[in-house]
Parts: C-alpha cells; sequence; structure tokens
C-alpha cells in the first residue's frame, strides 16, 4: 500500500496546536487532542466542534472573535464572575468580574471587551471593561436591565429593549451612556450586533408573542428590516448589520438549534447547530465565521459545548474518523 508521503511527496505535520492559517489541502496530527485532521472547502454552511467551557453556564456574555474570543458572567444556579479566553482550540482562565452577572450586554474583542447591565440578584446598570487581563468600572448605563440586545465596541456601545425598558435603547461613548432612538417594536430576551451606527436587533419577547421582527439602527432610529424564518426568544447574534447570524434561542419552552443568515435584507436558513440551546454566548465578526458557547439545552441543563461556524465555501477544518 502506498504511504501518505509516497502520494504526496511530504509528511504529516505533528503538532500540539491546530495551525493558525491552513490552507485547503493540508493535513495534520494534533497530539494534544490525538486526532488527524485536515482543511476543506465547505459546499454548505457547517457547525463544527470547539473546545469546551472550563464552567458550563448559561446567559454568559461575548465578545471578539471566532479564533480569538471572550465569555464571561452567566449563571448556573446564581450569577457568575468567571471570565474565559478562546484562542481558536481551547479556552483558559481571564481576569474574573468583580460582581456576578448573567443576561447582560456585551461586545467589543478579546482584549477590549465591554459588559453592561445585567442581573446579579437583580437588574442592574453597571459598565465593567476588559482590558486582556482585568475588568474596571466604566459609566453606569441611565437605567438598569438585562435580556436587551447589544452592539458595538468597548468605547461606542449599544444596548436597545430589554427590560425594564423594552422599547429604550442607549449609547456608550467608552464614558457614559445617553439615550438613542427607541425601537419600533419593544421586546425582551431579543438579540443584536454590528456597531453602535450600523446595528441590528431581532428576534425576542413582544406582547403579541410574535419574535421574528429584525430593526436596522443608523445612530439615531430603528427600521424595520427582513423577519427571521423562525421566531424565537434567547437566541444569540454575531456579525454586522449586512452579515449576521441568528443563533440557537428558544420557541418557549425548549431550546431550537436553529441557525439563520442575514445579508442587509434578508434571513437564510442556515446548517443547525448540533447542539440545541438557548442563552448561549456567541462572539463573530460575520455570518461566515463565528462561535457559539454554553447555554440551556432541552434537558433543562447547563452545557459547556463550544461550536464554530463555517459559511458555504469557505475553508474548513475537519477531523479523520474512523468507519
Amino acid at each position: 500500500m502506498s504511504t501518505y508521503y509516497q502520494i504526496f511527496g511530504g509528511k504529516i505535520n505533528v503538532v500540539t496546536s491546530d495551525p493558525s492559517n491552513p490552507i485547503e489541502g493540508q493535513v495534520w496530527y494534533n497530539t494534544t487532542s490525538e486526532v488527524l485532521k485536515y482543511r476543506a472547502a465547505t459546499t454548505s454552511s457547517a457547525w463544527a466542534s470547539g473546545g469546551s467551557l472550563a464552567t458550563a453556564r448559561r446567559a454568559l456574555g461575548g465578545a471578539g472573535i471566532q479564533t480569538s474570543a471572550l465569555g464571561f458572567g452567566g449563571f448556573i444556579t446564581a450569577s457568575q464572575t468567571a471570565t474565559e479566553e478562546y484562542d481558536g482550540s481551547s479556552w483558559t482562565a481571564g481576569g474574573s468580574l468583580p460582581t456576578g452577572k448573567a443576561f447582560q450586554g456585551s461586545c467589543g474583542t478579546q482584549t477590549a471587551a465591554l459588559g453592561f447591565g445585567g442581573y446579579t440578584t437583580t437588574s442592574v446598570a453597571t459598565t465593567e471593561e476588559y482590558d486582556g487581563t482585568s475588568w474596571t468600572s466604566g459609566g453606569n448605563m441611565a437605567s438598569t436591565g438585562s435580556l436587551f440586545a447589544s452592539a458595538g465596541t468597548q468605547t461606542a456601545a449599544l444596548r436597545a429593549g430589554g427590560g425594564p425598558s423594552p422599547a429604550a435603547t442607549e449609547e456608550y461613548d467608552g464614558t457614559s451612556w445617553t439615550a438613542g432612538g427607541n425601537l419600533g417594536t419593544g421586546r425582551t430576551d431579543l438579540s443584536g450586533c454590528g456597531t453602535q451606527t450600523s446595528a441590528l436587533a431581532f428576534g425576542g419577547n413582544v406582547p403579541s408573542g410574535n419574535g421574528n421582527k429584525t430593526e436596522e439602527y443608523d445612530g439615531s432610529s430603528w427600521t424595520s428590516g427582513g423577519n427571521l424564518n423562525t421566531a424565537r426568544e434567547q437566541l444569540a447574534g454575531a456579525g454586522l448589520q449586512t452579515s449576521a447570524l441568528a443563533i440557537g434561542g428558544s420557541l418557549e419552552p425548549p431550546p431550537v438549534a436553529a441557525t439563520e443568515a442575514y445579508n442587509g435584507t434578508s434571513w437564510s436558513n442556515e446548517t443547525s447547530l448540533a447542539t440545541a440551546r438557548k442563552v448561549p454566548g456567541a462572539a463573530g465578526a460575520s455570518n461566515t465565521s463565528a462561535l457559539a458557547f454554553g447555554g440551556l439545552l432541552p434537558s433543562n441543563a447547563n452545557t459547556a459545548v463550544t461550536e464554530e461556524f463555517t459559511g458555504a465555501g469557505d475553508p474548513l477544518t475537519k477531523t479523520v474518523t474512523g468507519s
């Protein structure tokens, strides 16, 4: 039988961590995870397994991109302080929040993140800023709140909807929060993504129970966008206003695995999560590269599972399995 070397003229690299920028057709053996992997181009969108969180929890904040993400806070039987950092393969401990928080707003990068509002033992208005090592206090929101959409960066953030003011919008300039334009449809348990002047808010719990609405923000006012295909609440969001992902969520009561991609006009159904969940954390810069982690399972148990999303036609690292 011919060997890999005889066929391809090279040996399989043996590494302790996956290459940061593998090319299509590259093959390697990861001694840490003890698996053989290769790089291929996807023919459809796909979710792949990533490294699990050290602490299983739900309703945690997320920031960053797929290969450099942050997960913080969350809820187990009480609100959590833990922060974890993801390098595209595994999670390691970061600096702890000063106070345990769940259901908070979150945005930014792994080394410049923002967490605001949320639930401790009650809804709060506090803001914390992360520098890659530790959290420090920022300016308080004008009102307490949780379960809202969030978007932006550490110095230009957005909060929209949620309780107890389901139509309210607030903007952060790195120091203080000021009022923005109200949502057209007030709601809680929604999600969001994008920037402060080009944001998206979608899904949620509205009085009519119709949680498929999408709204787009231009820095001063909200206008209607294309409806989600699957109405739901307690979902996660990642990406930009014209390149977004809606991930998981709940059709109350069961969590779902639904994934949808937004192109600035309409939502398309994508490959579903392998693990259905609601209130997961998420990170990602577009609708072709994102991360979902943690959340609450249909069994009502918290999960530590992490999944990595790749859009159709984009490179994807796959694991070789036996038959």
